[in-house]
């Protein structure tokens, strides 16, 4: 029984090692004419179609999306990895904008990256 439970809190504590919301860990933020270019690097540790990273979202300082960056397959092999969000449409007194990242399992990440933008 003892190894059991052994065997049992073991497993847990991998899960729990291994679950856990895609890190943003770059953020670049590029004005173009009245738009703005978005790069954004994420870690994560894709497992395949079953887990993984799968979007990351811009957002004003009061929590409303401007922005989406539907990420459509897994990057088992390419970590960390970066995409760009193009043409995205700021209103004129933005002068910072924020990431949240989104996981296929864990959902959205807590804690939004805070970028200052750079006319």
């Amino acid at each position: 029984m003892k190894q059991i439970c052994l065997i049992l809190a073991v497993n847990m504590l991998a899960s729990f090692a291994i679950a856990h919301e895609p890190e943003i860990v770059g953020v670049k933020a590029e004005k173009s004419g009245l738009v703005w270019h978005v790069d954004v690097t994420i870690a994560h540790p894709d497992t395949g179609w079953d887990h993984y990273a799968d979007g990351w979202e811009v957002l004003d300082k009061d929590g409303n999306r401007l922005g989406y960056r539907l990420l459509h397959h897994p990057h088992v092999e390419e970590q960390p990895f970066t995409r760009s969000l193009k043409n995205l449409a700021l209103p004129d007194d933005t002068v910072e904008i924020f990431i949240k990242s989104h996981c296929s399992v864990d959902g959205w990440s807590d804690e939004a990256v805070q970028v200052e933008l750079q006319p």
